[in-house]
């Protein structure tokens, strides 16, 4: 946080004491990432993954916190939230009350919308949820109760928050979704297309070629229709996209919320003006946080 005032030149001893007292209590409210790696048995390797760690995490280390996670984009990393400036807007925030303290976990997801592989080679599900998920919030001190947990995501992050929210509503408290890449149907053609096509992108995932049956068991629309609606009464959702996606994503998004209603599941949808892009999710990223801290915070 930099503070910056202009003091007229006959009180400058005045102002050069309280310019150092200023910087000083700015340092104290200015949290922090770090990024390393777990390893992990299941996928039998290292993964990424970034903390961004609230000012007191460093002053009091008996202190736990809600967990908010962040699923990135396709073809983004787990440092998305830094490069986006994300993080500098979660500061913001807090410096005006607006959200409390809370720790954001962002692991490296590839090219895997946060599932295990259909050819069952990559587990990533398994990783998230029985490695990652309780390994990180043991060493960032997390509450570790579901009322304490939320999820968001971007596009294939989007997906898997909104998925994995959906999967296991007895652990997030709160999903929540930007420009999610939602299909209800998929076309007959799906398969078609080169490099770059929908198929192409998801092949290593889905099935190469696309697997249309594992697509559909693992569909957020899937959870959405056959969970109890009770239970998905228990999670917080809030997701939105823009009007003109340029995957069309915004008609998936229309359906989920139109779907969720006539099941009874509350829900906050927004359609913005925009497309599928960066300026898109920063721009709207201040209302998932509050979302978030509503649903999680103390």
């Amino acid at each position: 946080m930099v503070v910056r005032k202009v003091f007229r030149a006959a009180f400058f001893v005045r102002t050069i004491f309280a310019a150092l007292l200023l910087t000083a209590v700015a340092g104290q409210c200015q949290g922090r990432a770090e990024c390393s790696v777990i390893k992990s048995n299941i996928l039998a390797r290292s993964v990424r993954y970034c903390a961004f760690l609230p000012a007191s995490f460093d002053q009091d280390n008996t202190k736990k916190y809600p967990v908010l996670y962040y699923l990135h984009g396709l073809g983004d990393s787990e440092q998305s939230l830094l490069n986006l400036g994300g993080w500098d807007l979660i500061e913001e925030l807090r410096r005006q009350g607006k959200v409390g303290e809370f720790v954001v976990l962002a692991p490296a997801g590839g090219h895997t919308f946060f599932i295990n592989s259909a050819d069952g080679k990559v587990r990533y599900e398994d990783f998230l949820m029985k490695e990652f998920m309780p390994q990180m919030e043991k060493k960032y001190r997390g509450e570790g109760t579901r009322a304490a947990r939320g999820i968001t995501g971007v596009s294939m992050g989007g997906f898997g928050a909104l998925r994995l929210g959906f999967k296991y509503p007895n652990e997030f408290g709160a999903a929540s979704a930007q420009m999610p890449a939602l299909v209800a149907d998929v076309p007959e053609n799906f398969n078609a297309g080169g490099p770059g096509s929908p198929s192409a992108m998801m092949g290593d995932v889905f099935g190469s070629p696309f697997n249309r049956a594992y697509f559909e068991r693992n569909n957020v629309f899937t959870f959405a229709k056959n969970d109890p609606a009770a239970e998905l009464k228990r999670l917080k959702i809030y997701f939105d996209v823009g009007n003109n996606d340029d995957y069309g994503f915004e008609r998936g998004a229309e359906q989920l919320h139109q779907l969720l209603d006539s099941r009874g599941v509350p829900n906050e949808f927004h359609v913005y003006s925009g497309r599928h892009d960066p300026q898109f999710v920063i721009k709207h990223f201040a209302g998932v946080i509050e979302f978030q801290w509503k649903a999680i915070g103390k």
